[in-house]
């Protein structure tokens, strides 16, 4: 995704483009707030493709998709035989593999705690070292984290740490949900009707009273 792929004309969400642009030519963490299905991975792709790392890797990992164990082995990567079940031959983790580049983590506020204290010596320290092994690599990643969370509640209620909250919160951006920039919804509208119609074999228009309906509802899975 680039920021051209960002449907709306309407004054939030072309704000919120003009903010990602600036943040864009930084090399500073960001942290995308917004509801479930805002598209804050089209923004932090957007981000990742119009900065100076655009050649190297965009990594991307679900934090609550996956249990805190396999998480850890995931994001950090292993030595052969480092627990039951790891290729013997080892594994490297998503830091390394976005080594240049940058590392979207989403759900950021679902993370384990554990998980929290590791990922915060990596972005102090640019250096990772896989479960198992004592050998410490140094790594060059741009943080972009994304939440539908109130992080700063999570961190009042130790639920998450305040030292990687402040470590991730460096630019923010925020993404408005549909129902605050209703304008946008004909236009989805149109172009989902113009996607469906290749499989079709009629002419398929919007009503005007359709789109108004459309635009009326609160839509709380928002874009997705």
């Amino acid at each position: 995704f680039r920021f051209p792929d960002v449907i709306g004309s309407s004054r939030s969400i072309l704000d919120a483009v003009a903010i990602a642009k600036e943040y864009a030519v930084t090399d500073s963490s960001v942290l995308i707030t917004g509801e479930t299905g805002t598209g804050k991975e089209v923004f932090a792709q957007s981000i990742h493709n119009a900065s100076k790392r655009a050649q190297k890797p965009f990594v991307a990992i679900n934090c609550a998709a996956l249990p805190a164990q396999i998480l850890e082995s995931e994001l950090f990567g292993y030595v052969g035989g480092a627990f039951t079940g790891a290729n013997q031959k080892g594994k490297p983790g998503l830091l390394e593999i976005a080594h240049g580049g940058s590392l979207f983590l989403d759900e950021i506020g679902e993370m384990d705690y554990a998980i929290q204290s590791k990922l915060l010596r990596v972005i102090q320290e640019k250096k990772v070292m896989r479960l198992g092994s004592d050998r410490v690599l140094p790594v060059d990643v741009r943080i972009i984290a994304a939440t539908n969370k109130n992080l700063k509640q999570r961190v009042s209620e130790r639920q998450f740490r305040a030292d990687l909250y402040y470590r991730l919160n460096v630019l923010r951006l925020r993404l408005p949900p549909l129902r605050e920039r209703r304008e946008d919804i004909g236009q989805f509208a149109r172009i989902l009707l113009r996607r469906f119609e290749r499989s079709s074999t009629q002419l398929l228009q919007w009503k005007p009273e359709s789109i108004e309906r459309l635009t009326q509802y609160e839509w709380p899975g928002n874009v997705r």
